[in-house]
């Protein structure tokens, strides 16, 4: 069975976030796909099967972390959607079932890919106690994503306040459901981005996720609102990063980056 590591959210390997990618005739029993997302290790290993033609969507697609399987994953989608155009199993837009709906991806002229993701809501709330403590960061402003995503969104002082986090794990595993997403206005007009952001998702037995695509679904009109603008540009990371580019379109937020696969091999399982 062939298994992929795929580097989402940039053009060069070892960087961006790494997604395993395993393309099936239909999905096994749960345990296995979770046994199988454990030994790869990453943030989240895709697994995806053709559906039949005539459908609402071309293929059904979940995700896993080494522990549980979540709603949305922007960086695993986009993995998927490479893998599926570099092996010539389509060669044109390709619709998602998932549990957040159906996903729609299409390749672009420059060889990224856009995906299209639901828009999350964004409410102002109070900083649950011991945010500031366990970032240890000067917290500016909280906003929950409610249950479509399951995290917080905390806007720190500036951009070398959440590239320089280094945050309790163990502290921020309880402030929310899914995690804690920092970010804040780029340190410079012409860096070439907007904003940075880096995410923390401890509750689902992720530390730090290097990009995250779904995050960027909150982060577009959070930062859009401020700066006026439709589309933006997005970097996130640590010790990894990548950049998406984003566009609120309505009710819905596109997300377009590049793929690089990494690793091509076998699955003896």
């Amino acid at each position: 069975m062939r298994i992929r590591i795929v580097d989402a959210f940039t053009d060069q390997p070892f960087s961006g976030n790494p997604a395993g990618v395993l393309l099936l005739e239909s999905f096994p029993e749960d345990d296995w796909l979770r046994a199988v997302a454990a030994e790869v290790n990453l943030s989240e290993t895709a697994f995806a099967h053709p559906l039949p033609a005539g459908g609402e969507a071309d293929w059904a697609l979940r995700w896993f972390t080494p522990t549980t399987e979540v709603d949305m994953c922007g960086h695993a989608t986009l993995a998927t959607a490479h893998v599926l155009r570099a092996t010539g199993r389509t060669d044109g837009p390709v619709r998602f079932a998932t549990r957040s709906g159906v996903l729609g991806a299409t390749a672009e002229d420059d060889g990224s890919i856009t995906m299209d993701f639901p828009t999350s809501s964004l409410t102002p709330v109070a900083a649950p106690d011991g945010l500031a403590r366990a970032l240890g960061a000067e917290v500016v402003a909280v906003h929950d994503t409610a249950a479509h995503l399951g995290d917080l969104l905390v806007e720190l002082r500036d951009e070398t306040a959440v590239r320089s986090l280094a945050p309790d794990f163990a502290a921020l595993k309880g402030m929310s459901s899914r995690g804690v997403v920092t970010t804040a206005a780029a340190r410079r007009p012409d860096a070439g981005y907007d904003f940075a952001s880096r995410c923390f998702f401890p509750a689902v037995g992720i530390d730090e996720d290097p990009v995250t695509g779904s995050s960027h679904t909150a982060l577009a009109p959070y930062w859009s609102a401020r700066f006026g603008r439709d589309d933006l540009t997005g970097l996130q990371g640590g010790a990894r990063t990548g950049f998406v580019r984003t566009r609120l379109r309505g009710g819905r937020t596109l997300l377009t980056g590049h793929a690089r696969t990494v690793i091509d091999g076998e699955l003896h399982a």
